[in-house]
């Protein structure tokens, strides 16, 4: 496992750990003392509940609901017309990124080291008793669980080419038995950005965040400078990870199968464009 990712998590895990950390587990406004064996099993019975609850969350959607989701996909489409041109100006910059950043993204977005690290982030909050840590490990693995799925699936469904395939951003083969195409969704951004989104989300501190999301960051502009991925799969993985992050951190909430010092704030996404600017926007 790469020594870089291996020293992120645990400064992750330093900073949660120091932003409080409580050896009981707080559950339907009681205080239950727990042994590990215990927190193990109710902590997969919320991980398997989430996943659950995130998967079948379309079914309960509403006209607003269906309209961003629309806008997402519209979105997606209209943001197209960029993908050729941030593609030859990335690629143009490839010489001066530093190649221990791409190994870092390529390192931190791959699922085996990704997963390893996770489980080790949870093992730490496990057996401390840390209920902080816990609560983020299960988030963490719960939207990763969803999300990758859902890019697993549509990647293969959707067939879009690569840019270093095919250099048309509009060549699709559904279902070829052929890595060239599977380019949307990006794997390695869905796997970062919920990871970094669910450690941000325990922090109020706005440079701690902004840190963490740069470093959430690595990943998708990596594979953007290896060719990999079009700006348009990188934006969809992004919103894609966020929104079900915050609804499964929302669920959990409900639950209150886990102690929340306040409401954590959700962010509300739309599609916005006008004469000069397309894009998604964010309301927190």
């Amino acid at each position: 496992m790469n020594y870089r990712l291996i020293l992120c998590i645990g400064i992750f895990i330093i900073g949660i750990n120091k932003s409080g950390s409580q050896e009981l587990t707080v559950k339907k406004d009681s205080v239950v003392p727990m042994t590990v064996w215990e927190m193990a099993k109710y902590d997969t019975r919320y991980t398997l509940k989430s996943v659950g609850h995130a998967f079948t969350r379309p079914l309960h959607w509403k006209g607003k609901d269906f309209a961003k989701f629309g806008g997402l996909i519209g979105g997606t489409v209209l943001l197209s017309v960029a993908d050729e041109p941030i593609r030859d100006f990335v690629q143009n910059q490839k010489s001066d990124f530093p190649r221990a950043v791409r190994d870092f993204g390529w390192y931190f977005g791959s699922p085996q080291n990704y997963f390893m690290a996770n489980a080790g982030l949870y093992g730490f909050g496990l057996f401390t008793k840390n209920e902080k840590i816990r609560k983020t490990s299960v988030l963490i693995i719960s939207s990763s669980i969803t999300t990758g799925l859902i890019q697993t699936i549509t990647k293969n469904a959707i067939g879009r080419a690569r840019p270093d395939h095919r250099d048309d951003p509009y060549a699709f083969s559904s279902f070829a038995n052929d890595a060239g195409f599977r380019s949307f969704p990006s794997g390695h951004t869905v796997l970062s950005v919920t990871m970094a989104h669910s450690i941000a989300k325990q922090f109020e501190n706005p440079w701690v965040k902004a840190g963490i999301y740069t470093i959430g960051a690595i990943p998708p502009i990596s594979r953007m400078i290896d060719d990999a991925h079009w700006f348009t799969d990188i934006a969809f993985s992004a919103v894609l990870s966020i929104v079900v992050v915050d609804a499964i951190d929302k669920f959990l909430f409900q639950e209150e199968a886990y102690d929340y010092p306040k409401r954590q704030k959700q962010i509300s996404w739309n599609l916005r464009f006008s004469a000069n600017q397309i894009g998604f926007v964010g309301t927190f």
